[in-house]
């Protein structure tokens, strides 16, 4: 009897309080930290995305876990840039099969694209394409010369450091979440919106930032500024590397150690995952000095700010090294 008017009591309780709620959040899956900040963005309120490539990982060098493809098995939906940044995805989004809707944010509409450099600003195979100069085709999208065959595809992939591709982004987001959960629609919509706005006072925030320093040509570890470059005209003037993973010989060391020296009192950025010690040797003997850049976010903590984090720091760090006396 007592057992049965808990019941009772209970079930009112158990009904207001679910009347209550948002309708419950799809398991949504992101692959990298800029990308799971503009899907928390959008999802604040309803729920948290999860996240793969967590920590100070990069995307260039990961390998999955085994909770990782748990996380893709049971989720409704995935965003990723695509397999040109996260090549170690493409084999585990096939295997999931038609479960989870797969959104691939670097083919969302409006997006800037701009070639991969074969080499940075001053390997031989250069084609002289590092001033933010590119070209479309009908279809809106950018292509490399036919004989750039790089493992990375036509495009350059690190599309998030321009913040109108992540308006673009947050958009094709937001559209692939409504259509996988009507029943949070107008909450994906209002933060979107929110989002937009705010992406939109960033722009003009990093434009004023760095635009003290725009003409002072630096040097950075991997080839990964284009956006950043192109959407606010400062002078990377070559990369160390092309691709994280492939760490330079001693040959292109020299020479990048012969162009910073010719630069003069210039900045040389290092990454937080990847071999600063280079940094050090392509520096020693000249006016150069050193920074950091961190366009992976690897030292930032995940979340929907994460992503206004990440632009400011990578401005912050320009300014305060190219301004900095020799």
């Amino acid at each position: 009897m007592k057992f049965a008017m808990a019941l009772t009591l209970a079930v009112p309780a158990i009904f207001f309080a679910e009347a209550g709620r948002t309708a419950d959040a799809p398991v949504v899956v992101t692959s990298i930290k800029p990308v799971h900040s503009l899907v928390s963005a959008i999802m604040q309120g309803v729920g948290t995305p999860e996240l793969i490539v967590d920590g100070a990982a990069s995307p260039h060098t990961y390998n999955m876990k085994p909770s990782n493809a748990r996380a893709l098995q049971n989720a409704k939906v995935v965003f990723w840039v695509g397999p040109g940044l996260e090549a170690f995805l493409e084999k585990p989004l096939e295997a999931i099969g038609s479960d989870a809707i797969v959104a691939e944010l670097d083919k969302a509409p409006g997006l800037t694209k701009l070639k991969f450099r074969e080499g940075g600003a001053f390997e031989p195979h250069d084609d002289g394409d590092h001033d933010g100069d590119h070209h479309h085709d009908g279809d809106g999208h950018d292509h490399a010369d036919a004989d750039h065959d790089h493992d990375h595809g036509a495009f350059d992939t690190h599309l998030w450091l321009d913040p109108q591709n992540a308006k673009a982004m947050a958009a094709e987001i937001t559209t692939t979440l409504v259509a996988a959960d009507p029943a949070n629609a107008l909450t994906y919509q209002a933060n979107a919106k929110t989002l937009d706005d705010r992406l939109d006072a960033l722009d003009t925030e990093i434009s004023g930032i760095v635009s003290p320093v725009k003409d002072k040509p630096f040097i950075v570890f991997h080839d990964a500024y284009q956006y950043f470059e192109n959407r606010y005209h400062v002078r990377v003037a070559g990369s160390i590397t092309v691709s994280p993973e492939t760490i330079p010989g001693a040959e292109r060391i020299a020479e990048i150690h012969k162009k910073v020296g010719e630069l003069g009192a210039t900045c040389v950025f290092a990454e937080p995952q990847f071999q600063p010690r280079l940094v050090d040797v392509v520096i020693e003997g000249t006016k150069a000095k050193a920074g950091v850049l961190d366009p992976e976010a690897a030292t930032l903590d995940a979340g929907p700010d994460l992503y206004f984090n990440l632009m400011h720091g990578i401005a912050n760090s320009m300014k305060e090294c190219l301004s900095r006396e020799s």
